[in-house]
């Protein structure tokens, strides 16, 4: 029997959560029967992916700049004629609005599914609504990885076609069975540094107003941006010199993050972090801010973590106490955690998306 062959069509496979899924989903269709297919626009590569790899940014090298997009375009094509492409799963930022009317067309003969990562929807949708349903309308899925994104989806665009799929968190099961006999005074973040999306300024002003650090609390930073200068220098400004350690990215935390207190979320939106199920599958509980979208649909306030009104530092620096000073609490939340996201494994959503592409 043939097997049906998928394309991933990404940014890249490096250092990011939208990057981080792509390279899951390889495992996720390959597990399920189907022939995989990465392909990257750009050449940057942290993630494990199986099946086979196309790399748009190599294959076009040499050419000038201005033809290279032009190039890439083409190569696409062909790639996708030549290996009889039958599902293409477009994982990509789409902001400008001429190159994905190409890519489209580009697609045409393939059934395409649009994933949108984030609530920041500048990064998915043109100004335009009537463009916006232009795009998306005809395709056979647009996967939300969170409720609160297809419900907005929903609301402003009147599109019939969405569905929500959450992120997996994986990690093998020896990996899981893994016990810390004791956490360290360490509160963790792990992700990008990117402060207009993570809002590293309220992790910081909150961690300074909560003085955790006159307890023999720090807080690690392990990631890897293009702010990482601008956190040094917010690290400055709050007087935490000595408090916060910044830890180089790593593509598989997990003992940093089982021996961690707790780890920390403060973005101004995502989508569906997976720092947090992966954390929550870890045994370790989380404090985050409920911004849109992700958090609130994965943490059950006092009971797998504490979920924080968005932008108040106050409250945030009080959650970090809590955690610290309620022992009955953070037991209570620590004991809950594993289990709150068991229906988030690998093998439950690799099941809701053989459903959605054999069902089309």
């Amino acid at each position: 029997m043939n097997k049906k062959k998928v394309a991933i069509v990404s940014i890249s496979l490096g250092k990011g959560g939208a990057e981080r899924f792509a390279g899951l989903l390889t495992f996720m269709l390959e597990s399920s029967g189907f022939e995989v297919h990465s392909i990257i626009v750009n050449d940057d590569i942290d993630y494990e992916y199986t099946g086979a790899l196309f790399n748009l940014e190599k294959e076009s090298a040499g050419s000038f700049s201005v033809f290279r997009k032009l190039k890439k375009g083409k190569l696409l094509r062909n790639y996708l004629n030549q290996n009889n492409i039958d599902i293409v799963i477009d994982s990509r930022t789409r902001n400008i609005l001429l190159r994905e009317l190409i890519t489209k067309f580009i697609y045409r003969n393939s059934k395409i599914y649009y994933i949108v990562h984030s609530y920041n929807f500048k990064e998915y949708f043109p100004s335009s609504k009537f463009w916006s349903k232009i795009l998306y309308e005809n395709v056979q899925a647009l996967v939300c990885v969170s409720k609160a994104i297809e419900e907005k989806i929903n609301k402003l665009y009147e599109l019939k076609n969405t569905i929500t799929i959450y992120n997996p968190f994986s990690i093998e099961e020896e990996e899981l069975k893994k016990e810390v006999l004791e956490t360290k005074k360490v509160i963790l973040y792990f992700g990008r540094f990117e402060e207009k999306v993570k809002n590293f300024t309220l992790m910081l002003e909150a961690f300074s107003q909560s003085k955790l650090y006159e307890k023999g609390y720090q807080l690690h930073l392990m990631g890897s941006g293009d702010d990482a200068d601008f956190i040094q220098q917010k690290i400055k400004t709050f007087n935490l010199n000595g408090y916060v350690k910044i830890l180089p990215f790593k593509e598989n935390p997990f003992e940093e993050v089982r021996e961690a207190k707790f780890t920390i979320l403060t973005s101004y939106y995502e989508g569906f972090p997976l720092s947090v199920i992966e954390s929550l599958a870890l045994g370790t509980p989380v404090v985050a801010v409920d911004c849109n979208s992700g958090p609130r649909e994965i943490i059950q306030n006092e009971f797998n973590g504490l979920l924080v009104e968005d932008h108040n530092t106050k409250d945030l620096a009080e959650a970090m106490n809590r955690f610290v000073d309620d022992a009955e609490l953070y037991r209570f939340c620590k004991q809950n955690a594993v289990e709150s996201v068991k229906h988030l494994s690998l093998k439950h959503i690799s099941d809701q998306w053989k459903k959605l592409l054999n069902n089309h």
